[in-house]
């Protein structure tokens, strides 16, 4: 059965390719997953083993804290540590206000990162702020890296902000504050790459973002910065929030945004909860990219709801269970088995739905609602295939996903392909 995503997203808005430290953001190439890290980029270990966890939850590009000197003497360590593990993934430093000085005398910095992020808004101030932002851009020239160019309406240039709130009020009918503030975030970002190709830095090498923390301020600036530019877009929430507030924002806003054909790049900023999993805003950017069958990361596991037919939890526990087992084993799926991402399952609870919904998938079970018959019919391809009875169902069907993956995608398939 033939699940490979078909997307009726719009057509992507043409952009400049990027390629960042061999992954490519922008152009044709698939919309990229990104995160950053939370730790102290000064502690080399920590770091090592929270880049190598998002990196093994799936995000493509990983950005760190450069804050201090302590820090920026950190990065190549990183690097190397994470080499050592196996883990090969581009790494972007995060710079604010001396990010010139950072890059400047830490050179091994600069070289070891693959991307700079820098925000117009503080990296510099007054008489400072173009000299200091050149000389990143020479930074950015001399080792052959691209610049993301990060406007934050929380870190406005506030020079640029009041120029046009000040024109706003001379005119006879202002526009409401809030538009102006869009248009001065926009502003922000083009005239920020324009001055970085005027010192030399190729479209080809700029990323921009424009974030914000509302979901209708997002849509329309990057409405506006997209039909302004042809640069590689960073698409994200500032601050989304916890839990399923920044969930649901997030998925909101870029949803909006991704199936207009606006974005190259997305991370989900979420707050974690205290000591939570840092990998839940990758799993979130991947859901949302699969699920508008933009991308395909994992297999999708359809499982039904639940209701008074399905007062039992079998059914329940096994759709979790699968889910675990999906997630757990896709680092090795994915080299072993190429295109197993693309597999659907089903996890139904009862006969109204259950073999119906089986049937769709490439792998599906109908478990026994309430008063039904304590068996389970398992379909394959799309046909019945064999019914499960006892109480290592869950078992038994987990032995069959992997059995049907390695049939499917293994070495054996690969032979009977030549």
């Amino acid at each position: 059965m033939d699940t490979t995503p078909d997307t009726t997203a719009s057509p992507r808005h043409a952009t400049f390719p990027v390629d960042v430290g061999g992954v490519t953001v922008g152009g044709c190439a698939p919309v990229v997953v990104q995160s950053m890290t939370n730790t102290d980029t000064a502690d080399i270990a920590a770091t090592i083993t929270q880049v190598a966890a998002l990196v093994r939850a799936g995000s493509e590009l990983v950005r760190i804290t450069v804050d201090r000197d302590e820090a920026a003497k950190a990065v190549p360590h990183i690097r190397d540590g994470l080499l050592k593990r196996g883990v090969r993934v581009p790494l972007v430093g995060d710079f604010h206000y001396i990010g010139h000085k950072l890059l400047a005398d830490n050179p091994a910095c600069a070289e070891a990162l693959d991307k700079y992020r820098i925000n117009p808004g503080n990296v510099g101030f007054k008489d400072k702020k173009d000299r200091q932002f050149a000389d990143i851009i020479e930074m950015a020239l001399r080792h052959a890296k691209p610049v993301r160019i990060g406007v934050n309406w929380g870190s406005l240039d506030q020079d640029l902000l009041t120029r046009l709130m000040d024109e706003n009020a001379a005119l006879a009918q202002p526009k409401d504050a809030r538009l102006v503030m869009h248009e001065a975030i926009v502003q922000s970002a083009l005239l920020s790459a324009e001055l970085a190709e005027k010192h030399g830095l190729g479209a080809d090498r700029i990323i921009l973002s424009a974030k914000v923390s509302s979901v209708q301020d997002l849509v329309a600036v990057y409405r506006m910065l997209s039909g302004r530019c042809r640069y590689a877009l960073h698409l994200g929430l500032t601050e989304a929030g916890m839990g399923s507030k920044g969930i649901v924002a997030s998925t909101a806003a870029l949803g909006i945004l991704l199936q207009e054909g606006i974005g190259d790049t997305i991370r989900i900023s979420l707050t974690p909860e205290p000591g939570g999993d840092r990998t839940l805003e990758v799993k979130v950017g991947q859901e949302i990219l699969q699920t508008m069958g933009l991308r395909a990361f994992v297999p999708v596991v359809a499982a039904c709801p639940g209701c008074g037919r399905t007062t039992s939890t079998v059914f329940q526990e096994l759709a979790r269970d699968v889910e675990t087992m999906i997630r757990e084993r896709m680092p090795e799926w994915k080299t072993r088995y190429p295109g197993v991402e693309t597999l659907s399952f089903a996890v139904m609870g009862c006969i109204v739905n259950g073999p119906g919904e089986s049937k769709h998938a490439d792998i599906g079970i109908s478990l026994p609602g309430t008063g039904e018959s304590p068996a389970a019919p398992v379909f394959i391809d799309g046909k019945k295939a064999m019914t499960l009875r006892g109480p290592d169902i869950a078992a038994d069907f987990k032995t069959i996903v992997e059995d049907y993956i390695e049939r499917r995608f293994g070495v054996g398939r690969k032979r009977e392909a030549v």
